[in-house]
């Protein structure tokens, strides 16, 4: 039988990076295909195959090759985190942009509790409950959160949470630099500075049970920290908009 009730967003792209994740791959789509076609009427699911060494970019292929809604596109060489997620907003064809990552540590059913703040803002924004990462990693990103939040006066609960839900309208207005661990910093500052509005909401973050997880690493945390102050010079220089910008209250 046919669902006739309207969908909460008629046009969706739903994207996820992934490098070596053939363990995850499939089933991170099958989910986005379940979750996706139950809230929108116009899907499209494209997995970003970040220069992958095993089979993931073979997987994906034939995802695509199976399911209508599904694009595979390939990252040849690597391009790191940053250069997957500009990839996949790229990509984006849909009126609204949700991105998670490709290793299964988020579950793709709570995208519906991001989306009743869309009536109030333009972005909404997950944090992570109960994080399921190491300590090290936990003091990285508490770390991380608070300097961009002070540099960008952005105070959010976790700028690097793998859980947005974007308007692709905002890609076709700023330019993204960063490849690296900035990229979500990046993407929120410039929203900001042109009157987006950001909503935030939690969602649950699962242990990861397939593959190797990547980054955090010394060099790209130095790299980030470097980048930051150069983006902050940047964006400080971008025009910020008439206060009539947006289209919901803060």
């Amino acid at each position: 039988m046919v669902d006739p009730s309207p969908k909460p967003l008629q046009s969706l792209s739903v994207f996820f990076p992934c490098y070596n994740e053939e363990a995850n791959v499939e089933k991170t789509t099958l989910a986005a295909l379940r979750t996706g076609r139950r809230i929108s009427d116009d899907l499209e699911v494209i997995i970003v195959n970040d220069g992958s060494r095993d089979r993931t970019g073979e997987i994906a292929d034939r995802l695509a090759a199976e399911h209508r809604e599904v694009r595979a596109v390939h990252n040849k060489p690597n391009q790191g985190y940053g250069g997957a997620l500009q990839r996949g907003f790229r990509e984006a064809t849909k009126d609204w942009v949700f991105y998670t990552d490709g290793d299964g540590q988020f579950d793709f059913e709570e995208i519906d509790s991001l989306l009743p703040l869309l009536q109030r803002y333009d972005i909404v924004s997950g944090y992570r409950l109960d994080r399921r990462d190491s300590l090290i990693r936990k003091i990285n990103a508490f770390a991380w959160t608070s300097l961009v939040n002070v540099v960008f006066r952005l105070w959010l609960r976790d700028i690097d949470c793998a859980f947005k839900l974007y308007p692709r309208r905002l890609f076709d207005e700023i330019e993204l630099k960063s490849k690296g661990a900035l990229i979500d910093a990046e993407i929120l500052a410039r929203a900001k500075r042109l009157g987006y509005t950001i909503g935030q909401v939690g969602v649950h973050h699962y242990p990861r049970t397939a593959g190797a997880q990547t980054g955090a690493n010394l060099r790209v945390i130095l790299r980030a920290f470097k980048e930051l102050f150069v983006l902050r010079r940047e964006i400080l220089r971008t025009r910020q908009p008439s206060p009539c910008r947006g289209t919901a209250a803060p």
